[in-house]
């Protein structure tokens, strides 16, 4: 019996995503929990593991085709009289890891990701110890093979037959950007995982070696001809005058966020008020605490303390604008979204519930985020739930920024950068550190005097962190 592998909803208005690579071929057999395939949403990048164990019997697309939710992902032929149990609902890609297992299942079988809808009952205690090949649904590989029968031509070392792990979206963008899956390299990382180094290695051989021989086949004076990888790459600079103008197709990623600032700006009044603030005893205060607790703290999870205090006293600053009903809903929690750039664009990371921390559990929840950031790979429910959002664009080199509000949030703080300037101190002047705030807002939730009391409130903490701390 045959069953079908159906693909989710994904939440938050996503419908769709694109095949970035499969971890399994037909014929595989899979186990539950396994991680079968990576898609690639709106939002971000995820592995999406089996809720059942079978053989593969069929993909439900191909590499870089985008599918719909409530289309068969997978078909599986079952593998004995317990591969699993038949689904009864739609699957999340989210992972319950707090949820027990289903009451006719054994404690001890439970698995440790348990997905929305579907049971388990295959432990995934030996699978944690699996070889890569056991875990990303590939048989070992013969050895001892020569190098032109495990690859597509000549000394390539790509496999078309090879399915090795690969999790950072970079190393997959840097390969396609080249003409070539990454999954095919033998990875050097843990399990036969792809690094960077492994792609960017690639590259640089298959670029000589292709150079060398199209200069070895060349006639004397003859132009030799762009390699194939140097042909797929794209260009990331402008093209000459007289070569006219070039499109450069938006990406999945890129195409959601133009649709997003569009509906932000179509839908919300907003407004803005800003101020420069003197953060010379924040800079103090830091060293201060860094000094007596031995730990490091950034400016931007000071802030972040200081605007989650703010929002508890101006609570209509941290809801949303139900337009169908004519309402305003304020969020009982404090979701802090944080602007990043990450290397798939503009991203807004969310602290979840951000008012329940102390400041160091925030600096550890923002300095997780940031290293997410850095390869742009969040999980889903890191992407969702915003109510706020902070953005220092400081660290871009700017003072100020007139920024599109996080739809459907009601407000942003922005922080410049931190620069020495003249400052007038008790009537004479001095040189001190300045920033300056802005707070962009949805004027059908508040008015001006509301956005100035929130402004000024975190001003104030700015200027004198040690006498607001009764407040806080």
């Amino acid at each position: 019996m045959s069953r079908e592998f159906i693909l989710p909803d994904l939440g938050e208005g996503l419908t769709e995503a694109e095949i970035v690579a499969w971890l399994v071929a037909p014929g595989d057999e899979v186990a539950i929990d396994q991680p079968i395939v990576e898609l690639e949403s709106a939002k971000s990048v995820v592995q999406l593991p089996t809720p059942f164990a079978g053989v593969v019997e069929s993909l439900g697309g191909e590499v870089g085709e985008v599918i719909h939710a409530g289309s068969v992902l997978m078909t599986l032929a079952a593998v004995g009289a317990d591969a699993g149990t038949t689904p009864t609902a739609a699957v999340s890609p989210a992972v319950d890891r707090g949820a027990d297992a289903s009451a006719d299942e054994p404690a001890s079988e439970g698995s440790g990701a348990v997905l929305i809808g579907y049971g388990t009952k295959q432990s995934t205690v030996t699978k944690r110890h699996a070889s890569a090949p056991a875990r990303f649904g590939r048989r070992p590989a013969a050895t001892g093979g020569s190098s032109a029968a495990r690859s597509v031509s000549g000394g390539s070392r790509l496999d078309a037959g090879r399915r090795s792990p690969v999790v950072s979206p970079i190393v997959r963008r840097i390969a396609r950007e080249h003409g070539f899956d990454a999954s095919q390299l033998d990875g050097s990382g843990p399990d036969h995982l792809v690094m960077r180094r492994d792609v960017e290695s690639f590259i640089s051989d298959e670029l000589g070696n292709a150079t060398a021989r199209a200069a070895t086949s060349a006639a004397p004076g003859a132009p030799v001809a762009p390699t194939t990888a140097q042909a797929a790459a794209p260009s990331r600079t402008a093209l000459p005058s007289d070569e006219g103008d070039r499109r450069v197709p938006l990406d999945r990623t890129a195409r959601a966020a133009a649709a997003h600032f569009s509906r932000s700006r179509r839908e919300i009044p907003e407004a803005t008020v800003w101020m420069d603030v003197d953060a010379t005893e924040l800079l103090a205060a830091r060293r201060q605490l860094q000094e007596a607790t031995g730990e490091r703290y950034g400016v931007t999870a000071l802030v972040a303390r200081f605007v989650v205090a703010g929002l508890r006293k101006h609570p209509s600053l941290n809801s949303s604008y139900d337009a169908e009903r004519e309402e305003l809903v304020l969020h009982s929690a404090v979701n802090l979204g944080l602007a990043a750039q990450t290397p798939r664009g503009l991203l807004v990371p969310v602290v979840h519930s951000a008012e329940r921390m102390s400041l160091r559990e925030l600096r550890d929840a923002i300095g997780a985020r940031s290293e997410q950031a850095a390869s742009g790979a969040f999980p889903p429910a890191a992407l969702n739930g915003g109510t706020f959002t902070l953005n220092n664009y400081g660290t871009l080199g700017v003072d100020g920024s007139a920024a599109i509000i996080n739809h459907p949030e009601a407000a942003m703080l922005g922080i410049g950068r931190l620069v020495e300037r003249p400052w007038v101190v008790d009537g004479e002047l001095a040189v001190r550190t300045v920033t300056e705030l802005t707070l962009s807002f949805d004027h059908r939730v508040c008015d001006g005097a509301e956005a100035a009391a929130l402004l000024t409130f975190v001003a104030r903490c700015i200027e004198r962190p040690v006498s607001v701390l009764a407040e806080l």
